[in-house]
């Protein structure tokens, strides 16, 4: 046996195990990637808590990407869920503060929806779903309060038009009518208090309360008229001595009655309109010599071949194309567009070295990461940016041989600018997979809702329902085109289905208006208008259209479709009962003349003549020369006779007047040579109402359209046929406004009313020489202006216009020195007194001189003691008159004097 020593073999040594090994289930220790992502998959169904995901991430991201990534994407899930929670509370607690207001507005309550759709909150999850119906809820009660009152309103409207009816019948249809009118007046006051008495009054809209109160105001003076006026008709009719009722008709009734004539109106054919003035001379000319100036520019740049300049000088073309180019001939616009093809060729020519091209390129795609934190470029701009370039590399190097060095440059800017549209587009596939959620929500909310029944046949509930699944899928947030294929079908199945029992209504409420129109069909061709039963046909169709909504434009067709029939037999009507009218009365016969006069003056364009037209043609609306006349005849007819009483003598001049409509002439006549006239009473400066801004210096030049608005089938003209020509005869809607009916007192006496061919006359008479005068005034500001830029520009005080011409806002002395700084050489800095001009004007300053403008507002704040520039305007321009003229000023001087000018 050997002496040496044994020697033992070493063990081989074990790999230590990781320390979260353990927790994954060995996914550290796994020997290939697929079964490491196995493990970890199963590790992640045990619901680990967030730090542990955390540590497993950051150990495991090292040594593999593709099973780090479900730890990833479990860790994103949480952390949206954490902020899904959070924007849950925030938005339940807006919502609980809405609802617990006492005036809640509809408009906060549809924000809240759409802000927190917007903001990604769970809006199909508790407490947020509960709280949507409950603001839902309480938006149906305040709009259908709302809907209430227009029903209301609307039912005022009626009632007082049957009134109306009844007063252009007879009385005694009125004293049958009285009581039925008098329960429903009543009936119509309890609605109106139950309205303004529910809990959710006070989230009304404001402007539906004075709608409610203005109404019954309306109804009540109507109705509180109507009474004594047909007790005074059973009186007058009962006793032939008695006065007669205020109401024309039952008037006229109990005359002929009584054996008293009545007279007939009076019609007359509508002047045509004038003519539209030409352009004028002057405007045409500046404008063909600006467009010629910047074309000559033009075509200088395009012969030198300088590129950048041609550029710019073609966008100044353009724009003076924009502002000139109605004013210029076809042969220079023809030269216009030859330029600008050139200059477009010039632009796309290869520059002369490609190398500077890709320079340019490579600083622009540097520049891309270097802008300021605030003009950073989000990722769409900036995906759009790195494809223009890269585009326009390609274009640079069919031009030269391919720089390399550049490109490995340019290449590499452009990859690391493309990180941020990496980074958006991942947050684009976020946000389509939330949206993707929200929409098939939606549609499981639809299929949901079309399960319930119809709310007690509400059909205008549910349309508003189905409208408002239709904007919350419009606004669902954008997916792609893949998944919205997807989404759409399903979408339409569902809207389908929840649309089904609204569509049958609609088929059955288009059955019903057909026949309905076959109806007014049958009534309009009747040889007998019979009122009532259009009214209650008219009654159904309301209760129709007011039950089951339709398309709009349907709505509409068939609307008109329904009142085609009876409007034509309410025409016929009218045609017929003015077949017997005579000559016009001799007021309007004056008023015509007048009319036309001013339309011969309009069409003069000189302004004393329009003015003296218009008052002419106020003189005869008023009748003051012929109330006079009148008045001198009845006194020289009558020397020698002692004045009867008040009633006695005006019954004979009624009396006198009725019985010889021809005595007028033979009056006039007899007046020659008697007394002067008493002097015209002044006339009363016209009221226009004015619809515009009512702050201090703004303009109001749009007067508010003739004659009131009403429902669709409302006759506007149905008592002008009738009415025209008589002493006493008023508008269509009087009985409110003027005492119809003798219980409030009447607006100031305007002589008696017009016909309808003469009212129309003097009214497009009047509309055309106020058009007329301001277009000359607009005109001659524009001329003075003009001028005055010409003689700053020639330095030619001989050129500037007189004060008459400027306008109220230049005195003697300002025009004055206006002359002097003219008549000296150009001298002295303008920048200020342009600045100061600006200031008074409020005129807005180029870009380039705002920060001037800041210094100089900062320093007049300093000093209080100093004229602010709208006092001392005059003086600054004066001081840029004296100074040397250029484009630039002269363009801001004419914007601020334009502003000035015009100031009174």
């Amino acid at each position: 046996m050997s002496d040496a020593p044994e020697t033992h073999p070493a063990p081989a040594k074990t790999p230590e195990a990781h320390p979260l090994d353990a927790l994954t289930g060995g996914a550290f220790s796994a020997a290939t990637s697929g079964e490491r992502a196995s493990r970890i998959r199963e590790w992640l169904t045990t619901q680990p808590a967030p730090e542990q995901l955390q540590e497993v991430f950051k150990e495991l991201s090292g040594r593999d990407k593709g099973a780090a990534r479900a730890v990833r994407e479990r860790i994103d899930e949480l952390r949206r869920a954490k902020n899904q929670e959070a924007i849950a509370a925030e938005w339940a607690d807006k919502a609980q503060a809405l609802l617990a207001a006492s005036k809640l507005n509809i408009a906060d309550a549809l924000a809240w929806q759409r802000d927190a759709a917007k903001a990604g909150a769970p809006l199909s999850r508790e407490p947020l779903s509960l709280l949507k119906v409950q603001l839902a809820d309480r938006v149906k009660v305040i709009e259908d309060l709302q809907h209430r009152v227009q029903v209301q309103r609307e039912a005022a409207v009626l009632l007082a038009q049957r009134i109306e009816v009844l007063s252009t019948k007879s009385w005694r249809d009125a004293q049958a009518a009285l009581e039925v009118l008098r329960a429903d007046v009543q009936h119509w006051q309890d609605q109106a208090e139950a309205l303004s008495g529910d809990p959710s009054w006070a989230s009304v809209e404001a402007r539906f309360p004075p709608l409610l109160d203005a109404s019954r105001t309306q109804l009540l003076v109507v109705w509180d008229a109507f009474q004594p006026a047909v007790a005074q008709a059973v009186a007058a009719a009962e006793d032939a001595q008695a006065a007669l009722p205020p109401v024309p008709v039952w008037a006229d009734e109990l005359r002929i009655a009584r054996g008293v004539p009545v007279e007939a109106p009076a019609a007359v054919e509508r002047p045509a309109r004038a003519p539209k003035p030409k352009a004028d001379p002057a405007v045409v000319a500046k404008a063909g010599q600006a467009v010629r100036d910047a074309l000559a520019k033009l075509e200088q740049e395009t012969a030198e071949g300088h590129g950048k300049a041609s550029v710019g000088a073609a966008a100044a073309l353009r724009g003076v194309l924009k502002e000139h180019g109605r004013h210029i001939d076809a042969a220079l616009e023809q030269q216009v567009h030859a330029a600008l093809v050139a200059a477009g060729e010039l632009e796309g020519w290869q520059r002369w070295s490609a190398d500077q091209v890709r320079e340019e390129l490579v600083a622009k795609a540097e520049a891309l990461l270097k802008r300021p934190e605030g003009q950073s470029l989000g990722g769409r701009k900036m995906q759009e940016t790195l494809r223009q370039l890269r585009e326009q590399w390609k274009q640079a190097d069919q031009g030269g041989t391919p720089n390399h060095g550049l490109w490995k440059k340019f290449d590499e800017a452009c990859n690391a600018a493309h990180k941020v549209v990496e980074a958006w587009l991942d947050k684009v596939r976020t946000d389509a997979a939330e949206h993707k959620a929200q929409r098939m929500a939606l549609i499981d909310e639809v299929k949901a809702w079309a399960e319930t029944p119809a709310a007690s046949g509400d059909w205008k509930a549910v349309n508003r329902a189905l409208h408002q699944f239709g904007d919350r899928w419009r606004a669902g947030g954008h997916v792609g085109e893949k998944i919205f294929a997807e989404l759409q079908p399903l979408w339409k199945q569902a809207i389908a289905a929840a649309a089904a029992p609204l569509e049958a209504a609609q088929k059955d409420s288009l059955a019903r208006r057909h026949a309905m129109i076959e109806e007014a069909g049958a009534l309009g061709a009747a040889p007998t208008l019979r009122i009532d039963a259009i009214k209650a046909l008219q009654q159904r169709w309301q209760a129709e259209a007011q039950g089951v909504p339709l398309d709009r434009k349907h709505e509409q067709k068939l609307w008109d479709a329904f009142r085609k029939p009876i409007d034509e037999a309410f025409n016929r009507k009218t045609a017929e009962r003015e077949k017997g009218a005579g000559e016009p009365a001799a007021r309007d016969r004056a008023v015509l003349d007048a009319a036309k006069a001013l339309d011969a003056a309009n069409a003069t364009g000189d302004v004393q003549q329009i003015r003296a037209a218009m008052a002419a043609l106020e003189a005869a609306l008023r009748g003051q020369a012929q109330e006079r006349a009148e008045a001198d005849a009845k006194e020289k007819s009558k020397p020698n006779q002692t004045p009867a009483p008040a009633s006695e003598a005006q019954a004979a001049i009624e009396t006198e007047v009725e019985s010889a409509p021809d005595a007028e002439s033979g009056a006039e006549a007899s007046a020659e040579g008697a007394a002067p006239a008493p002097a015209l009473k002044p006339l009363a400066r016209p009221v226009v109402a004015v619809r515009g801004d009512d702050r201090p210096g703004m303009r109001k030049e749009a007067p508010t359209a003739l004659g009131r608005g009403g429902r669709p089938g409302d006759r506007r003209d149905a008592r002008a046929g009738r009415d025209a020509g008589r002493p006493d005869a008023r508008g269509p809607r009087d009985d409110m406004r003027s005492g119809r009916f003798g219980d409030r007192p009447a607006y100031e006496d305007r002589g008696p009313r017009l016909g309808d061919a003469a009212f129309r006359a003097q009214r497009d008479a009047m509309e055309h020489a106020q058009q007329a005068l301001k277009k000359l005034a607009a005109q001659a500001h524009g001329e003075a202006l003009t001028q005055l830029l010409t003689a700053w520009e020639k330095r030619d005080a001989a050129l500037l216009p007189s004060v008459q011409e400027i306008g109220g806002r230049v005195t003697p002395a300002v025009r004055g020195a206006w002359t002097q700084a003219l008549g000296k050489a150009p001298a002295g800095d303008a920048s200020q007194a342009l600045l100061r001009l600006e200031i008074a004007a409020e005129a807005p300053t180029p870009a380039e001189h705002l920060s001037a403008r800041r210094m100089l507002q900062l320093q007049l704040l300093t000093r209080r003691n100093d004229p602010a520039p709208t006092e001392t305007w005059g003086q600054d321009a004066a001081t840029v008159f004296a100074s040397a003229s250029d484009a630039a000023s002269a363009r801001r001087l004419q914007n601020v004097l334009k502003a000035l000018l015009r100031k009174q």
